[in-house]
């Protein structure tokens, strides 16, 4: 019998990180980076210690398979290592971030919250799913690309509501059009990977989190507990 055919060339998936590289550079260009150059780029401490830790990781995603590609197995466990120090940073920069953006109402800091935990949630998933499978590579690399994927929401979503509908602030359509195409990328992998025998319920289990975490935000669907902690989280003297 033939060797199943690898459906995605994971070796090659550093060259599309680049492509993700480029959608977060322009989803945050008027937002972020646009206003290092025109002066008032008056940002608090958080915001750059969470953008810094976040282009690290992107650079990360962007080598690690091109090493693998290029067969420097030791320069890439060396960096894979350093995930260890650079993720529970990316989370705790995350929870600063966090904290020190909640400013609405009471009653909203439950779903205000939400936004930031469902983006922690998908990448402590895909992130642990890949250091559990770091020595089967198959999934492994799956892991990776789930964590990878999170950040094309908050980058898509920028870059949708700037292009179309600059004047409107937060558009739920445009929100509507990033879910639709966040979807169609995770079904499409989905679809690819349906005849692999190692590892094809990683993306199934994404696209089941994030219909899980998008419904929560969009039909505010009430979590027993969850405000109690998102208060008691927002009252902590963090930032």
């Amino acid at each position: 019998m033939r060797p199943t055919k690898r459906a995605l060339p994971f070796d090659t998936s550093g060259f599309y990180f680049i492509a993700l590289l480029a959608l977060v550079i322009a989803g945050f260009w008027p937002s972020y980076f646009a206003k290092f150059f025109d002066g008032s780029a008056d940002f608090t401490f958080y915001l750059h210690f969470h953008a810094t830790l976040a282009m690290l990781w992107v650079l990360m995603l962007i080598a690690q398979p091109i090493l693998i590609r290029q067969k420097k197995f030791a320069i890439h466990r060396k960096i894979g290592k350093l995930s260890y120090i650079l993720v529970p940073l990316i989370f705790i920069s995350i929870i600063l971030l966090a904290h020190s953006t909640l400013r609405g109402p009471k009653e909203n800091v439950g779903l205000e919250l939400w936004v930031p935990f469902k983006d922690l949630l998908i990448f402590a998933v895909g992130y642990g799913i890949a250091i559990k499978y770091r020595k089967t590579m198959a999934i492994h690399a799956r892991g990776m690309i789930v964590a990878g994927i999170v950040l094309i929401e908050p980058a898509l979503v920028r870059l949708l509501l700037y292009l179309f509908f600059p004047d409107e602030g937060f558009a739920p359509s445009g929100y509507i059009t990033m879910i639709i195409l966040l979807y169609t990328l995770l079904i499409g992998l989905i679809i690819s990977e349906r005849k692999q025998k190692v590892g094809r319920w990683v993306f199934p289990l994404a696209l089941g989190l994030y219909v899980f975490v998008h419904a929560v935000l969009l039909f505010q669907i009430h979590i027993p507990g969850w405000q109690a902690i998102a208060e008691w989280f927002a009252a902590l003297p963090l930032t």
